[in-house]
């Protein structure tokens, strides 16, 4: 890669949504237990698909040559760091002992998820800028989802790996979870911390798609 090519943070993502999967998958060992986890096991299998299919996109995505796409992609890959720190952020924030405390902390939470989104929006438009079109904006915004979103559950996987024991082992740990909601107090917070990465992994991208398009479309009617 020449000295002005544009950075698309390739290597570095994959690296880490690998090592989230490692994590992960170290977190909910052993591994047969996890299909004792709500939804047949779907709560620690959705996150553990999501993080392998993100290092195939991002690998096949930011493979390209095309300078246009690189160019939307940096713009993604810039403020997509910037948008993972507001991610880092809420998630730490959320996880605090004493954020339920603090004076209209739902509302600092929801403020700190619109300010992201805010960025994966610029991304979008900037990328629509640096290529010329309104899908290179849907590209750069859907990029910077993935990688803050990427951040997010490096967020939550080291919140989880501190506040949870090891996963629970029972003829029918969840019948008492599913049906009274008055489970063991560690087994809700690992299956809160799993609905939360899978969240972040799959919702973020549609979202950051979605504000890329939309901020994107601005960019091409300051041109014309």
């Amino acid at each position: 890669m020449g000295t002005g090519a544009p950075v698309t943070l390739r290597t570095p993502l994959i690296l880490l949504a690998l090592t989230n999967l490692a994590f992960l998958g170290m977190r909910l060992w052993p591994w047969p237990e996890v299909m004792n986890l709500p939804l047949n096991g779907a709560t620690g299998i959705d996150p553990a698909v999501c993080l392998v299919a993100y290092a195939g996109l991002i690998f096949w995505i930011a493979t390209t040559k095309d300078l246009a796409v690189k160019s939307a992609l940096q713009a993604g890959s810039m403020l997509g760091l910037l948008a993972g720190a507001v991610l880092f952020a809420q998630v730490m924030f959320k996880t605090q002992p004493s954020a339920a405390e603090v004076p209209h902390s739902a509302v600092i939470r929801v403020g700190l998820l619109l300010a992201a989104g805010l960025i994966w929006g610029i991304a979008g438009l900037q990328g629509s800028k640096a290529g010329g079109s309104a899908g290179l904006g849907i590209l750069a915004g859907l990029w910077s989802a993935m990688v803050s979103c990427l951040m997010a559950c490096s967020a939550v996987l080291v919140q989880m790996s501190l506040a949870t024991g090891p996963v629970p082992v029972s003829n029918d740990p969840w019948k008492q979870y599913e049906g009274l909601a008055i489970g063991n107090a560690a087994t809700q917070s690992l299956v809160n911390s799993l609905n939360a990465a899978t969240w972040f992994l799959l919702v973020g991208p549609i979202a950051g798609g979605v504000l890329g398009l939309f901020f994107g479309l601005f960019g091409q009617s300051e041109k014309n």
